[in-house]
């Protein structure tokens, strides 16, 4: 579920993006494209950190999360 809700969102920022892009340019596609893909990837990365916290879990910060998966 979580794997086709990312896919419809990716889509429809693509093709609100391609009018967009017809309309004001291929940079301003680029731009609106970037813009919605990191909000909602943002929107994600708190729901798990609060489902985290929640289940009584340690936060680590992004220098943290690099650190570890660089030595795993």
């Amino acid at each position: 579920m979580k794997g086709v809700k990312n896919k419809m969102v990716v889509f429809l920022a693509v093709c609100v993006g391609g009018m967009i892009g017809a309309v004001k340019g291929e940079e301003a596609k680029q731009k609106y494209v970037f813009k919605v893909k990191s909000k909602f990837e943002n929107r994600r990365l708190m729901a798990e950190r609060k489902s985290l916290a929640r289940k009584g879990g340690v936060l680590l910060d992004d220098i943290e999360l690099a650190a570890y998966h660089n030595n795993k």
